[in-house]
């Protein structure tokens, strides 16, 4: 909680005083702003730096250790069938009400071409491979991709999760020896990774603050008002695709509508509260077994797969995230764009690690590919403290919510 208030009066702060050096027109004041400004495209790096080894090393080692106990691979599949399932809806919920809403952002256009002004060379030029985006058909040919390696420099994440998943599976099939080192290697990649995202978290405030300087500076106080504006559809849309969870409960899960809301109650409030599905699992845990009576292997296996790997705020949010960008910063988004978002939000999903705002940390080289400024990612997750609280609270419910329809309709 200290972390996210430091993260809140960096923004602040930057905001403030970017303002202020905007009003007053001071060549000094500019000047140091412009030196400040590096910080914040320092701090977005360190972010993308961290992407592809934790999208491989993670989606390989949740991979190969769900699918490890052959007794439970029916279950497994199940679930993550199902998983996907109530990814795709999440998703399509965001897709169907964000764009109309965001469509009326309070941008003037001049604010709107000053924040344009905030994209780097790099993106600048993507912004004209957008115009030229290749067909559908060819999308899904490049799913498959003929150099993983180059993919990965890329950030062409869609192909890169793809090629992994396919070689999780592959791990899977090795001998038990020969699994269990190549798993071992990978967990403690993922585990280093772990460790270097926390050090780049902890200098949030300072990158936070110079992005906020350098916006501010260029587009005044009225850039607060979009990133409200952006705040609240998306709490609404997650709060939307938590009450939907409720509906395959009802009519799949076999559980009363009264009994599941009061067995949620107590892991929704740790969610919100601490703003970690970890921190709600012991809820769960014994509201699983104890009030909605749910059978062993629910808690032993179904839940805690479900709490590893399902992440329902990441599609609407990719969506949400990457339409509010767009208007943002005058690039614009198309529904073909927002669908491929989608697609990727899904299958990137499984690979999320539960730290505060890792769906953010890896959808900087989806939006890049957009044509969208990376930094606009720092600026995501510099007001992420209350999205995060109904994150949570969707992911909490979707734990919950699936397993109950997965384990009733194996029994």
């Amino acid at each position: 909680m200290r972390s996210a208030s430091y993260v809140l009066a960096a923004l602040a702060a930057g905001f403030v005083l970017g303002s202020l050096a905007a009003a007053s027109s001071s060549p000094t004041a500019l000047r140091l702003v412009a030196v400040i400004e590096p910080l914040g495209t320092l701090w977005v790096n360190a972010i993308r730096m961290t992407v592809v080894p934790l999208v491989v090393s993670v989606l390989i080692t949740g991979v190969a250790t769900s699918f490890g106990a052959r007794s439970l691979g029916r279950l497994g599949a199940r679930a993550l069938v199902t998983y996907a399932i109530l990814l795709v809806i999440g998703g399509l919920i965001a897709l169907v009400i964000a764009p109309p809403l965001l469509a009326r952002i309070p941008l003037t256009p001049d604010v709107a071409e000053k924040l344009r002004a905030t994209a780097t060379t790099a993106s600048a030029s993507t912004v004209t491979a957008v115009e030229r985006l290749p067909t559908l058909a060819q999308r899904l040919v490049e799913t498959v991709p003929a150099n993983p390696v180059r993919a990965a420099a890329d950030g062409a994440m869609l192909p890169l999760v793809v090629f992994t998943l396919v070689l999780a599976l592959g791990i899977v099939r090795l001998a038990v020896p020969v699994r269990d080192v190549v798993v071992g290697f990978f967990s403690g990649v993922a585990d280093a990774m772990l460790v270097v995202v926390g050090w780049v978290l902890a200098a949030a405030p300072v990158g936070v603050f110079a992005l906020a300087l350098s916006v501010a500076a260029r587009a005044g106080i009225e850039a607060a008002g979009a990133l409200l504006y952006y705040i609240v559809v998306l709490a609404v849309t997650l709060l939307l695709v938590t009450l939907m969870l409720y509906v395959p409960v009802l009519l799949f899960g076999r559980v009363s509508l009264r009994t599941f809301v009061i067995a949620a109650l107590p892991a929704q409030a740790v969610a919100m509260s601490s703003r970690s599905s970890l921190a709600a699992l012991p809820s769960m845990l014994r509201e699983t077994r104890d009030r909605l009576a749910l059978p062993p292997e629910a808690t032993s296996f179904a839940l805690p797969l479900a709490v590893s790997v399902l992440r329902m705020n990441v599609p609407p949010r990719w969506v949400i995230s990457a339409a509010f960008l767009g208007q943002l910063y005058g690039v614009e988004i198309g529904f073909a764009s927002l669908v491929w978002m989608l697609v990727t939000a899904v299958l990137i999903s499984f690979s999320v690690p539960g730290i505060p705002s890792a769906s953010l940390f890896m959808m900087a080289p989806v939006l890049v590919s957009l044509g969208l400024p990376a930094e606009g990612v720092g600026l995501l997750i510099a007001v992420d403290t209350i999205p995060d609280m109904f994150n949570t609270l969707a992911n909490v419910t979707g734990h919950m919510a699936s397993t109950a329809v997965v384990t009733r309709e194996r029994g």
